[in-house]
């Protein structure tokens, strides 16, 4: 067995810039990607139902195959999946950047979620694998503090392209960062889990990825053409489907989903704030955008450069507030974060052609809502990780992973067009408004059940439970 790398050695310094490199490329096109939509529309003439697949084709896969992904890693080699993944999203980005129509951008971005789901869980998991003890800890925060440059990075720089180049370029960034992490990856060793290898869930997979695929397409297809027979069916099948992976789950010895974590109703708690949150922040990302664009009449430079305060404050705030809930226990913030978070989608509301000053109604409630994000991130993680059992963590961050895509996933595709949003609603101003706040106040509202079921569902700290602050 290869002895573990130290972080002070250059293939220590390589073998970390190889996996925060790989996640960049992950992190980074969420944020471009939605910096680029109205362009991408713009050029493609295209409806809003493809601008929503333009996201969700990507989403889709990463959501349903992420958990399989790493169970392929710790089967088949770590570096051995994490590098098929990032070829495979430098290919699938080449597609994007090369799309002659929105039907093949759509599928270009489904191929790079496949590679997502692929290269996303082997980053952590390497690191974590490679490193020696002493130095996991610094890793795993160069990890999380760099990559969160790069999500701070990415409105600007999608932005910037966007603008003052093409949005195919947005896509194409990709390729010289995937060269380089398999320059690096030479100096990854290999990793394989050493635990006894259990069959592969591929029925709970398949289910899944149906059962979210109809509902994506049905809900989606609504928006367009309406509540006609064949998204009625689809959701039906949609729903039908993610039944018939329930069941699966309970019933089958070697679950994808382990349903025993269910049983703690912490877990339980966790993972459906994160439902609500994540699905809020997905579907805001996506329309607020649009609106600053649309109807506000910035360029998506400005746009994209306009949510960068949430990612400086989750940057700068999450790790004090980590520490604050590891003494105060995770029951209040966990249920102010959402409320916060709720309080500033109000503030934005107003946002229209009329109301456009970024100081006055972009900023406050753009504060407002990331502070609320930032004091329940670092909490919602620690929570999920303590009330797994032991030997059950890798499999619960997972979990919670993929309830958080998925969440954002059929939040894009169901709010939107329950507001009103389709068709070329994106290019007039009153529409785009009015299909906004709409959305706006629907994730308000699930930002406030999430709140509600932790205070339901999660114990306070008791005195005992608490750290005493040290001075």
């Amino acid at each position: 067995m290869t002895a573990p790398l130290r972080l002070s050695s250059r293939e220590g310094h390589f073998a970390l810039t190889a996996t925060i490199l790989g996640s960049t490329m992950v992190f980074l096109d969420g944020t471009i990607a939605n910096v680029a939509t109205r362009r991408i529309g713009q050029e493609f003439d295209a409806s809003f139902g493809a601008l929503q697949w333009v996201l969700n084709g990507y989403m889709l896969p990463l959501a349903s195959l992420i958990l399989l992904g790493g169970s392929l890693g710790d089967r088949l080699g770590r570096k051995r999946v994490y590098l098929v993944g990032v070829i495979g999203f430098a290919l699938a980005s080449l597609l994007c950047a090369l799309a002659p129509s929105i039907g093949t951008l759509i599928v270009a971005r489904a191929l790079q979620g496949i590679a997502g789901a692929l290269l996303t869980p082997g980053s952590l998991a390497l690191i974590t694998a490679i490193f020696a003890s002493a130095d996991l800890g610094r890793a795993v925060g160069a990890w999380s503090g760099l990559t969160s440059v790069s999500t701070a990075v990415g409105p600007f720089l999608g932005g910037y392209l966007v603008t003052q180049v093409s949005w195919r370029w947005a896509f194409a960034i990709n390729l010289p960062i995937a060269v380089a992490v398999l320059w690096l990856s030479r100096c990854v060793p290999e990793s394989v889990s050493d635990e006894e290898r259990k069959p592969l869930d591929i029925a709970g997979t398949v289910l899944i990825a149906l059962g979210l695929g109809a509902l994506t397409y049905g809900t989606t297809q609504a928006g367009d053409v309406g509540w006609h027979t064949g998204p009625i069916a689809a959701v039906l099948l949609g729903l039908g489907l993610v039944a018939a992976f329930v069941l699966v789950e309970m019933r089958g010895k070697h679950p994808l989903v382990p349903p025993k974590l269910f049983a703690n109703r912490t877990f339980t708690a966790a993972n459906l704030m994160t439902f609500g949150t994540y699905g809020a922040l997905g579907a805001v990302s996506f329309v607020l955008v649009l609106q600053l664009q649309t109807s506000a009449g910035y360029s998506p430079l400005q746009a994209g450069v306009a949510t960068l305060p949430i990612t400086v404050l989750l940057a700068v705030l999450s790790p004090r507030i980590g520490a604050l809930s590891t003494r105060i226990g995770p029951r209040l913030p966990l249920t102010a974060g959402p409320l916060l978070a709720a309080a500033g989608l109000l503030l934005m509301l107003p946002i229209d052609a009329d109301h456009n000053s970024y100081v006055r109604y972009v900023l406050p409630g753009l504060l407002v809502f990331g502070l609320g994000l930032a004091t329940l991130v670092a909490p919602l993680t620690a929570t999920v990780m303590g009330s797994a059992p032991a030997g059950e963590v890798g499999i619960a961050s997972g979990v919670n992973n993929a309830v958080a895509r998925t969440a954002s996933l059929l939040a894009v595709a169901v709010l939107p067009p329950l507001a009103g949003l389709h068709g070329d609603a994106y290019e007039f101003a009153d529409q785009m408004t009015r299909g906004y706040r709409i959305v706006s106040l629907m994730c308000v509202v699930l930002l406030a059940a999430g709140a509600t079921v932790v205070a339901l569902l999660v114990r306070p700290a008791r005195d005992d439970e608490v750290e005493p602050v040290r001075s």
